[in-house]
């Protein structure tokens, strides 16, 4: 299981554990239970800490892929140069070398040693012009005589007075014919070296022991050996790039990996990750989708961390940024404000975002009147505020053209703290950090921020300067979140394979429908006045408010967040 630390002890984040694909399930399996997580480091990549065995293996289940699909192609190869390669036949003969009229046993002894030191220099002679261009003139070959000495192997088993020619040709037949006929002029070349001046015959010979014989398999290709090095060719190949690509790769793509950027930018603690869902662009709020679903749960788990980032002064205004657009900010500050409320907390989301705000549009309310209508005091904000269910709404209203200044300025921060005395909780969703300064410049309005990195996208170096730059204007950090990791080959999410709902009577029926709070009076809601006579809730059709259907149809690393368009 994974956990976070806070100041009560560890805390359990997440609850359910994934399947990674196939072949590398077991590998994942093993991963999630944590079994090697206390392996010594084994590898060291330029810029990052030293990686273990586990960083290893689940490196192997997010590339399985592309290693793969070099195996399968260099399988293919093999198999290609086994069909496009011309058989080639392997003959041989093997020759007994002796020397003749040594009756006394000694002299045997003594000329059989004599034999094998001189059959090693014999093996020199088989490939010379004086042995191979008789044979091709006799058996009409066709070739010279060093293309037909590159078709000669010579081998003399150790220890023995034997001597073995090889030749490899297309033909079966004709290789058999070449051996057996390089055989015999080398028997007479080497006697005739042999032959002392004025003898009429030499002290050695040369006898062939086992004529050559018509094979009746080639000797090359083989078919099996081929393929068998294509496929380690190709996944070596694989690995290697794979591995390049990893190694080139800063972005963030697992809890681990945001938890050691942060710690290395000294910033705050990863307080939770959210799960891709590609349904989020019909059901923004994950609650009304499924009340007990993954992506619900892990707003859950955040709701939850955030209440131990400071027992003694939980924060109230949070401010919900990311370092670059289209990380799912707007997403989160949604679902945040949700959770919050589904606790039975009075939340009011506000959009400050006053560049491409989506707040309004994701929820289906009116666009035209929030934030800076009260800024400008066109209307208060009990006139503006606008109901989305279990929460309070200001939307961003009409866009200035000076959103920094605006966002610095006191207005703003006095219409925060009076949202702040009504509420419970005050979520803003803020403008990214490193494009504009709008961010930075409300840092004196919130208690603190919540950095959100999207799963494939976000880059360390993009996170690392995100932090800094908040960092330089002195507001409390309370932690990061992973969002869009992906439901299945994450082998950082531990716990259980299958969801925990409640048990229901008769016939399963999946709930779609969000739980509504139970009342408290303790905490109650504000009203929403309407806006110019009427207040829209979530599902009408006013305003520019329908959200693009296009959004989050891709995976999880390439999915446009549905309610951030930066």
């Amino acid at each position: 299981m994974a956990y976070a630390n806070g100041p009560s002890g560890p805390a359990r984040l997440d609850g359910g554990r994934t399947r990674s694909p196939a072949p590398f399930a077991l590998v994942s399996h093993i991963c999630s239970l944590g079994l090697l997580h206390h392996v010594s480091p084994i590898l060291r990549i330029p810029g990052m800490d030293i990686v273990d065995l586990s960083d290893c293996l689940r490196f192997l289940v997010r590339r399985w892929r592309a290693i793969a699909a070099l195996g399968l192609l260099g399988t293919a190869i093999g198999v290609f140069v086994t069909y496009a390669t011309t058989p080639q036949y392997r003959a041989t003969s093997t020759l007994f070398v002796s020397l003749q009229d040594w009756d006394d046993t000694a002299k045997l002894n003594q000329g059989n040693s004599f034999a094998q030191a001189r059959v090693r220099s014999y093996a020199e002679v088989v490939s010379s012009p004086r042995v191979t261009r008789p044979v091709t003139e006799a058996l009409d070959l066709g070739l010279t005589p060093s293309q037909l000495a590159r078709k000669i192997t010579t081998e003399v088993p150790l220890d023995t007075v034997l001597l073995k020619i090889t030749v490899m040709d297309a033909q079966p037949s004709r290789a058999a014919r070449i051996s057996n006929a390089v055989a015999h002029r080398f028997a007479e070349v080497v006697a005739d070296i042999e032959r002392p001046v004025g003898a009429r015959s030499s002290p050695v010979r040369l006898s062939v022991t086992e004529p050559a014989t018509r094979p009746s398999s080639p000797a090359s290709p083989t078919p099996v050996l081929n393929v068998a090095l294509g496929l380690v060719a190709g996944l070596t190949l694989g690995t290697g790039l794979a591995f390049a690509r990893e190694s080139l790769d800063t972005s963030v793509r697992s809890r681990n990996d945001l938890t050691r950027c942060l710690a290395a930018a000294g910033g705050p603690a990863v307080l939770g990750s959210v799960v891709y869902d590609q349904r989020v662009s019909r059901h923004p709020v994950a609650t009304d989708d499924d009340v007990f679903g993954r992506r619900a749960e892990d707003f859950r788990r955040l709701r939850t961390s955030l209440r131990f980032v400071d027992i003694d002064k939980p924060p109230k205004v949070i401010a919900v940024t990311s370092a670059v657009p289209g990380e799912g900010k707007t997403s989160v500050s949604i679902n945040l404000a949700s959770a919050l409320a589904e606790f039975g907390s009075s939340v009011c989301l506000v959009d400050a975002d006053l560049r491409r705000p989506n707040v309004a549009r994701t929820l289906r309310l009116v666009e035209g009147a929030g934030l800076t209508t009260v800024m400008i005091g066109q209307a208060s904000a009990e006139e503006v505020l606008q109901s989305a269910g279990s929460f309070t709404v200001l939307a961003s209203g009409v866009l200035p053209p000076n959103p920094a200044e605006m966002l610095s300025a006191g207005q703003f921060r006095t219409v925060v703290r009076s949202l702040a005395d009504k509420f419970d909780h005050v979520v803003i969703d803020t403008a990214p950090v490193l494009p504009v300064a709008d961010t930075p410049a409300m840092a004196s309005s919130v208690d603190g921020y919540l950095l959100v990195a999207r799963f494939g996208k976000s880059t360390t170096g993009q996170i690392t300067e995100a932090v800094r730059a908040l960092q330089e204007v002195g507001t409390a950090m309370l932690g990061g979140i992973l969002n869009m990791s992906p439901a299945k080959g994450d082998t950082e999410q531990y716990g259980y394979g299958y969801t925990y709902k409640p048990r229901t009577r008769g016939r399963p029926a999946r709930l779609r429908r969000r739980a509504k709070p139970a009342p408290m009076d303790a905490f109650p809601a504000p009203a929403a006045p309407a806006v110019h006579g009427s207040t829209p809730l979530r599902g009408d059709s006013s305003g520019d408010g329908s959200p693009d259907p296009a959004e989050h149809r891709s995976a999880p690393s390439a999915a446009n967040e549905s309610g951030d368009r930066h």
